[in-house]
């Protein structure tokens, strides 16, 4: 199962089965309202923040381009993607579309965002403090900054 991006930012992710254990086979199956074996759930939603969304959002991305090489960062590219996030994230409207209109080199832009995904946390709140550094304001929260890089990454894949 493909992992699904909604309108929102979240994302549907397939939940990998459990392993049982050996002593676990001998004792009662859980039971659902009408008395009947309950199935375990087969998907999850994950909002930007959570745990595993970074990791999700960047398989998502994989998945939009199976073909696409690892990506790489550029100087320049990653220094228009700071430029592009920032003016999302300042912007009223969100308007994705309007701040990739600024942008000369769009594809490596979207590289440099996939490797910031690529990094997980760790790596997307070092990058809202490089686009803090570099733009002007405060650093956003990580799950924040996923978002916008995930809104971003969509509009490119356009």
């Amino acid at each position: 199962m493909e992992i699904v991006r909604n309108p929102d930012g979240s994302l549907i992710v397939p939940i990998r089965e459990v392993r049982h254990h050996e002593e676990a086979e001998d004792a009662a199956p859980a039971l659902d309202e009408t008395g009947d074996a309950a199935e375990a759930p087969t998907t999850r939603v994950l909002h930007a923040g959570e745990g595993g969304y970074n990791e999700a959002l960047a398989e998502w991305d994989a998945q939009q381009n199976p073909d696409r090489a690892p990506a790489v960062s550029t100087a320049s590219g990653r220094e228009e993607a700071m430029h592009v996030v920032h003016v999302v994230a300042d912007s009223p409207e969100h308007d994705v579309a309007a701040a990739l209109d600024e942008v000369n080199d769009s594809e490596a832009s979207g590289e440099a965002l996939r490797h910031v995904l690529v990094g997980g946390n760790p790596s997307v709140q070092a990058f809202s403090g490089e686009v803090a550094e570099a733009e002007g304001g405060e650093p956003l929260p990580a799950h924040k900054m996923t978002k916008i890089i995930g809104e971003v990454l969509a509009e490119l894949d356009k």
